[in-house]
């Protein structure tokens, strides 16, 4: 039970779905029970799970969410994106404290930028969100990861500090700061800043008919840093202001693909990354709430090649962002609650290129939403107008675009804790920029993907004992994309995009999640995912393809971890189980990426010094030292392991 008196201050209660003024209320649903209530597939990593399940980054907690496909290209600064039951990584947006993330150069967010040291919890979103007093944009595509970040303490006017180092394997150093304080009633900041230092020299093998060949990765040095300052105005009862100002740099040299008798790269790439967010939100009375929220970005990405003989043409790439979105929330009564969202944004983009035409995008969002809910069912209903106004400063934009997209999803308790979900959705994605107007990348004439997704799923949530506490989901999805837009790398800065044509998905996700308290400071967890999906090319019949499973997702994936909470020195066991893949959609002979498997284990305790807590931390990965790889030539790091120290006052 989650009980939680919370002061005289304006809240969304996203678990209720309703908005007022929440004085001296105890909510007693927690989020974890709420992912298993919710109309579509929601899954939730906090950061006690972090820890007991020995999370320790984020590649390695988005392995432990269900139906996931992780594209990683080795050690600390390897690139990471996802795409989740195969719609590709820039249909899975990614939400940072409520405000989406962009690149309207990729359409892809890199993972690795964000690390898990000021995350309070993970939120994988598969359809739509519950919580309907969102912007529009949150709701464009078919599954949304939800990066929330740590919230200040409310009541406590004592400042805190938080520092951690980390050490491991391959040069790998990272310092972590946090300072956080509520000044008076109304103010309360807080300020992050981290360094990440690697070397990513790790040794790998890889076999040449009867000769063996080892050797090291080169080129793969980063030092990347990121700092955040937050702050909180609650103005009065009714009003509260949220603001975040966020910088992000990485010098980063790019490892190449690995041949037989080659491991040389003088890539380079400098990220950098900076945006300022602000939220308002107000309550007029118990029924009517508005949500209003502005954000400015702007992003670099300086991509150098120091080897003569390439073909890869050095260029500059930057792009800018402004957007704002209001949200207007409606509850007519327990039951009933509407909501209208309007989004606007303005997107531009050029480079050093010379075949740079400076594109630009108006994008206008608006969603329509009404939901229903009583003590049995929930149902919630959306239509989505996407409005995509292109152009270029250079020369002549591709065609405008726009959709109407509906979307429904309902959950049902048909006995005790047994629930069953349904939801369809359906969403609209435009071409990203590198894909409708850069050589490498694609043209104007390329189509926008059109996606369907159907589920179907069963959660469970079951006490036998008061001490044993079990959770268990599954769900079956059909998935449809028309002219779907594929990007196989040449490399970890190159892509080559092709329209497959038609594509479907068929898939199944289990969850199970068990909690035994053995005594009274004694406690057991388990917790695993599986994953089944057969993503197919179904473009032409008579075609030699027709069938085949779509570039890197495999077929099945999973994960298991299990936990044991003790006064003395807590345990985890964890491992990651990914089927084989192709790297083409052709499978060609010699193109098919080997299955693998990562086990490892963590062991942490605290201690009290002085008024603040001490978490040692050790994690040691790949025990097993097996050599695989993610990306094809790419290859992974073997046994490696980190230390932290986290000292909390």
């Amino acid at each position: 039970m989650l009980a939680a008196c919370l002061c005289a201050t304006a809240q969304t209660d996203t678990i209720a779905d309703r908005t007022h003024q929440l004085q001296g209320v105890t909510i007693t649903e927690t989020k974890r029970q709420h992912t298993m209530s919710s109309t579509a597939p929601m899954h939730l990593l906090d950061r006690k799970d972090m820890l007991t399940m020995g999370i320790s980054d984020m590649a390695d907690a988005l392995y432990r969410l269900p139906g996931i496909t992780l594209r990683d290209y080795g050690g600390a600064g390897g690139m990471k994106t996802v795409s989740v039951r195969g719609f590709g990584a820039k249909h899975t947006g990614v939400s940072y404290d409520g405000v989406m993330l962009s690149d309207c150069q990729s359409g892809e967010i890199d993972l690795s930028r964000y690390s898990l040291e000021n995350v309070d919890n993970l939120t994988l979103v598969v359809g739509d969100n519950d919580d309907i007093f969102l912007p529009a944009r949150n709701a464009t595509t078919p599954a949304t990861l939800n990066i929330q970040t740590m919230k200040l303490t409310a009541g406590d006017y004592k400042p805190h500090l938080t520092t951690q180092l980390k050490i491991g394997s391959f040069g790998y150093v990272s310092p972590f700061v946090r300072y956080e304080h509520q000044l008076t009633d109304h103010f309360a900041l807080s300020a992050v800043g981290e360094f990440v230092h690697a070397k990513n020299d790790y040794p790998y093998t890889i076999k040449n008919g009867q000769e063996t060949i080892k050797s090291h990765r080169n080129n793969s040095r980063m030092n990347s840093g990121h700092g955040e300052l937050n702050m909180v105005y609650t103005i009065n009862s009714t009003n509260r202001l949220t603001a975040k100002l966020y910088y992000y740099d990485n010098d980063r040299q790019l490892p190449g693909i690995v041949y037989y008798y080659s491991n040389t790269n003088r890539e380079t790439l400098r990220d950098r990354n900076i945006f300022g967010q602000l939220t308002y939100q107000t309550r007029w009375g118990e029924q009517l709430s508005l949500k209003v929220v502005g954000k400015a970005n702007w992003a670099a990405s300086l991509y150098d090649d120091g080897m003569a003989a390439s073909q890869i043409q050095d260029a500059n790439y930057y792009q800018r962002e402004y957007y704002g979105s209001a949200s207007l929330l409606y509850v007519p009564s327990e039951h009933w609650a509407l909501d209208y969202a309007l989004d606007y944004s303005y997107n531009n983009l050029n480079s050093s290129l010379p075949t740079d035409t400076r594109p630009l995008r108006h994008t206008v969002l608006q969603a329509l939403t009404a939901k229903y809910n009583n003590q049995r069912l929930t149902v919630t209903g959306r239509l989505l107008h996407s409005l995509y106004l292109n152009d270029e400063k250079e020369g002549e934009g591709s065609e405008n675009l726009r959709r109407l997209s509906p979307s429904l999803s309902l959950s049902y308790r048909l006995a005790g804790q047994l629930r069953l979900r349904l939801s369809y959705k359906e969403i609209f994605r435009a071409p990203t920029f590198n894909e409708s107007y850069y050589f490498h990348y694609g043209s104007k004439t390329l189509k926008p993907e059109r996606t369907q997704q159907l589920n179907a799923g069963l959660t469970w949530d079951v006490r036998p004992t008061a001490a044993l506490d079990i959770q268990a989901t599954v769900d079956g999805y059909y998935n449809t994309v028309k002219d779907m837009i594929v990007a196989i790398p040449y490399n970890m800065f190159v892509w080559t995009c092709v329209n497959v044509g038609k594509v479907h998905v068929k898939g199944i996700d289990a969850t199970l999640r068990a909690n035994w308290q053995m005594a009274a400071r004694q406690r057991l967890t388990l917790a695993g995912n599986y994953t089944y999906q057969r993503v197919q090319n179904h473009t032409n019949e008579e075609s030699p393809y027709y069938g085949n499973q779509i570039a890197y997702t495999p077929e099945h994936t999973g994960s298991w971890s299990l936990g044991w909470e003790n006064p003395w020195v807590s345990l985890s066991l964890h491992q990651t189980l990914v089927g084989s893949r192709w790297s083409t959609n052709e499978h060609l002979d010699g193109t098919k990426v080997d299955g693998y498997y990562d086990l490892g284990a963590t062991a942490y305790r605290h201690f009290r010094i002085g008024r603040g807590t001490l978490e040692a931390r050790f994690d040691l990965k790949n025990i097993t030292d097996r050599q695989y790889e993610i990306v094809g030539s790419y290859p992974m790091p073997g046994i490696n392991y980190q230390l932290s120290l986290h000292y909390k006052f």
